[in-house]
């Protein structure tokens, strides 16, 4: 169901180890984006900073099944993940445990860098039909240093993170980004760019 809400976020880690800021806190952190304006649709989830430097596939994870009142450890998480100290190998161990819990989950590739008008449809599509039905989506990324998030480290940074939200009247994605990079925690990025950072990987939607 469509949701424009606060955003209490929870996140995940790397396919191969990244760096991640200090953890604050143990605890779940209250974030709160900018709410109300036209066109968004934003979910509220629990954000958790990754506990590891690779487990950012278990944080984000556990993002996304919060947003369903799921919550579970990202150490459990990391186990049912198969997850290892090189971090989460592959986008479809997120979309099975997905599963299993709420079912509803599929893997989809986007092999090709820079990926078809095809891809970025579906993957638009996606983001909506998700959000739109209170899913959120896992993306694994491959972030380069010419191509980087808000704050991330200059070189190329292998990870995950859960997009929890979208604005139509502007195209772009709400974030939720477990490795805190630069204390940025839930940020906008413009669909372009999600649909860059993706290839040659995949997402759970």
């Amino acid at each position: 169901m469509r949701k424009t809400l606060l955003a209490l976020v929870t996140a995940a880690v790397a396919v191969a180890p990244v760096l991640v800021a200090p953890l604050a806190s143990a605890n779940p952190a209250s974030v709160q984006p900018d709410v109300g304006v036209q066109g968004e649709h934003v979910l509220s989830v629990d954000y958790q900073v990754q506990q590891t430097g690779y487990w950012c596939g278990p944080a984000a994870t556990r993002i996304a099944l919060s947003a369903r009142g799921i919550y579970r450890s990202q150490s459990q998480l990391a186990a049912e993940l198969g997850t290892t100290t090189n971090g989460t190998d592959w986008i479809g161990q997120v979309t099975n445990v997905l599963r299993g819990y709420v079912g509803w989950y599929e893997t989809k590739e986007m092999p090709n860098d820079p990926p078809t008008q095809a891809q970025r449809d579906l993957l638009w599509r996606d983001i909506v039909l998700n959000i739109n039905n209170n899913y959120p989506i896992v993306a694994n990324i491959v972030a380069p240093p010419n191509n980087h998030p808000p704050g991330y480290p200059n070189y190329t940074i292998y990870h995950y993170f859960t997009v929890i939200g979208y604005n139509d009247s502007n195209m772009t994605v709400l974030i939720a980004d477990p490795a805190n990079f630069g204390g940025n925690q839930i940020y906008w990025l413009t669909f372009n760019q999600l649909a860059t950072l993706i290839p040659p990987k995949g997402y759970s939607a």
